[in-house]
């Protein structure tokens, strides 16, 4: 009777410690998921351990000796050889299943997990639309959502914003959409009733960040505790679902909004060949979940797949051209993407761009490739050009006398020619000028204060190249005369020079800062000059080059 009472106790000991173990750490129960075989090996092992420690005990109360007792604990206890056969075992099945998942023996299915499509850049990609261009990255855009947090007085001291920040297209326009989580512990058991009262949007475009207040607060996210947590609450409707690491803050058409929840998919082996099989939309008000199959996802969904997630993929398939040793050693026709990434707004969705550079890691690319977040689609342009990297060192060193760091490029169509585009941005993470640098001919950079004055002048500049058509020109005039005024003022940390024309009311923004309009200096009243500029709506006429 006290060994089947001390079996029930071992055995629901056991048990409490998995549960806590499950609630805690919410491993799928799937073959595919590492958790599963690791809480299946902890679990065998924790109840054998536990058994051969009461049986010890046992026989040390019997007043045997302790060593023999030790010896014949060893020969009498069946089950803790069980126990140890079985933990082994299910250790040697998780040890060779990875290695039969790996590259190593499946070079051929990974490389072939991205199908590939070669394309012409000029018309898969539209020329540039000033209301579609993201002029802000992620960390400008997390200034952005701070400062506009810092403005709600009802809600900045029991809120903060989730750093998530999510890249889509909401009726159009590229956004960055991020709920708010609880500032702490202590303010989670104050508000966890009402719930999360708003979400942060930002215009990509235009700057303009919103604190959108919800009639129906949010109840399931990251920064909730127990079941209300988004995972744990995934988990429990899911439980054989294995999630990918990342899921996505995202609104619909309406302004609802909800969690998009990519499931893995493992096409090789046990563990290896992760894509996506399936995608779970919960709802962050009400926690309602709909499983749809890749496939069939709503359209207003634009993050399926992750950038980090399309990036590996490409890689297989760029390094794993002539199998996995190939790769290792003689490494022919093995191709990367470069060391960042960035978003395209497309066709309604949103694709990731990142550059094709030679696993030598050199200074210039062979291509570049469009993947789609939401369907995987995935296109390769071979143009050649200098890498992200380069483009942004030469954009910096227009302006190395005002110390702007530029952040990493979009690339943009304009004037059919694959053009960098990237904000230049100050200490202080704000955006000060645009640079554009041509992929081709990194050396052709333009600097503008506006994205439209920047475009201009890097058309200019294609003109002056040689690259140019007749719409392009009919953006540029000419001016000539004598200086009846010329003044230095000041813009935002800029030294500009406005200039205006004898018999002429026209006024004249030169910029100082660029390196090709410094000569502007050497200019007085009474000079003769000689200038192309571009007509703003403004009034003020932008020049873009000293002839």
């Amino acid at each position: 009777m006290k060994k089947v009472t001390r079996n029930a106790a071992l055995l629901a000991f056991a048990l409490v410690v998995l549960g806590v173990y499950y609630y805690v750490t919410i491993p799928a129960i799937n073959i595919h998921s590492t958790g599963f075989w690791t809480v299946l090996m902890t679990l065998v092992l924790l109840i054998t351990v536990l058994y051969t420690a009461t049986q010890f005990r046992k026989q040390s109360d019997s007043g045997v000796v302790q060593k023999r007792s030790l010896r014949k604990a060893y020969k009498e206890f069946r089950f803790v050889k069980v126990g140890a056969l079985v933990f082994f075992a299910l250790f040697a099945v998780f040890i060779i299943g990875n290695i039969l998942s790996s590259p190593i023996v499946n070079a051929g299915k990974y490389k072939n997990l991205m199908k590939i499509q070669e394309s012409n850049f000029t018309e898969d990609v539209e020329q540039v639309r000033y209301n579609t261009i993201p002029l802000l990255d992620k960390d400008s855009a997390a200034l952005l959502g701070n400062r506009k947090m810092g403005s709600m007085v009802d809600m900045v001291s029991q809120f903060e914003v989730s750093t998530d920040y999510t890249q889509i297209n909401y009726k159009g326009t590229p956004v960055r959409v991020t709920p708010l989580v609880y500032a702490s512990a202590i303010k989670w058991l104050t508000n966890h009733r009402e719930g999360i009262p708003a979400y942060i949007l930002i215009d990509m475009a235009t700057q303009d960040t919103k604190c959108v207040k919800l009639d129906k607060a949010i109840k399931y996210s990251k920064s909730e505790y127990f079941n209300h947590n988004i995972y744990r609450h995934l988990r429990f409707r899911y439980p054989t679902y294995i999630f990918d690491d990342q899921i996505f803050f995202e609104i619909n058409d309406e302004g609802t909004p909800y969690w998009v929840c990519p499931v893995k998919k493992f096409n090789i082996g046990l563990f290896g060949g992760q894509t996506i099989g399936n995608v779970v939309l919960c709802n962050a008000q009400t926690g309602e979940c709909t499983d749809y199959p890749v496939e069939k996802v709503p359209t207003w969904v634009d993050k399926v797949y992750s950038a980090e997630l399309l990036i590996q993929l490409y890689n297989f398939y760029g390094m794993y051209q002539h199998g996995f040793f190939n790769s290792v050693l003689g490494q022919k026709d093995c191709l990367t993407a470069t060391n960042g990434y960035n978003y395209i707004a497309n066709d309604d969705d949103v694709w990731v761009y990142t550059g094709v550079t030679s696993v030598s890691k050199d200074q210039s690319n062979v291509g570049f490739v469009l993947m789609n977040q939401r369907t995987m689609e995935t296109k390769y342009y071979k143009v050649e050009g200098a890498i992200e990297d380069s483009a942004m060192s030469s954009a910096e060193g227009q302006v190395q006398n005002l110390g702007y760091k530029a952040t990493f490029p979009l690339l943009l169509n304009i004037s059919d020619e694959p053009t960098y585009f990237m904000a230049l941005k100050d200490g202080a993470g704000l955006v000060k000028k645009y640079a554009m640098v041509n992929v081709q001919k990194y050396q052709w950079v333009a600097i503008g204060d506006t994205v439209k004055e920047c475009e201009n002048v890097y058309i200019k500049l294609l003109a002056t190249n040689g690259i140019s058509n007749s719409a392009d020109e009919s953006l540029f005039e000419q001016a000539r005369g004598r200086i009846d005024t010329i003044a230095p003022i000041v813009i935002e940390g800029n030294t500009h020079y406005y200039v205006l024309l004898e018999n002429s009311d026209k006024l004249f923004d030169v910029n100082a800062t660029d390196q090709n309009l410094q000569r502007i200096i050497q200019y007085k009243q009474g000079d003769s000059i000689s200038f192309t500029y571009s007509a703003e709506e403004s009034g003020r006429n932008t020049v873009t080059a000293i002839e």
